[in-house]
């Protein structure tokens, strides 16, 4: 295993959930060796994109924090709204919020890393990864 992984974001590939109206998917996690925590990108290629499905994590016990790095998004956390310019920071750290989240703007980037105080086991469809090699 790798001791560090470098990769420009362009260069990890992209990954569909199934849907065609779905953000554009960058498994960082997966892509970089990452096993302690989850980490993804969500790129909009449209304004009112869903970058986040609502949901909220009783089961996992995790905390989620999203970081918006490009373009505006809102959130809808247990019915109240929170809206997200760049540079911006939403910790969910309950586990029992129902969140989801939306680009407000086409090119909007959203960052998202979760993790709990057990180890991380990712709860996303290991075919996505099939054709993505993982750091040796």
């Amino acid at each position: 295993m790798a001791r560090w992984t470098v990769s420009r974001i362009t260069s990890v590939p992209t990954v569909s959930d199934g849907d065609a109206g779905d953000p554009v998917w960058y498994p960082l996690q997966h892509a970089l060796g990452i096993d302690t925590f989850g980490v993804n990108l969500f790129v909009a290629d449209r304004a009112d994109q869903t970058l986040v499905e609502e949901h909220d994590e009783r089961i996992s016990g995790q905390q989620e924090l999203y970081l918006l790095l490009e373009g505006k998004a809102v959130f809808d956390l247990d019915g109240d709204q929170a809206h997200l310019e760049p540079g911006t920071a939403l910790a969910v750290t309950d586990p029992s919020v129902r969140r989801s989240g939306k680009a407000v703007t086409s090119g909007t980037a959203l960052l998202i890393v979760g993790a709990s105080s057990v180890p991380f086991e990712s709860t996303w469809n290991p075919d996505h990864f099939s054709d993505i090699p993982r750091p040796a």
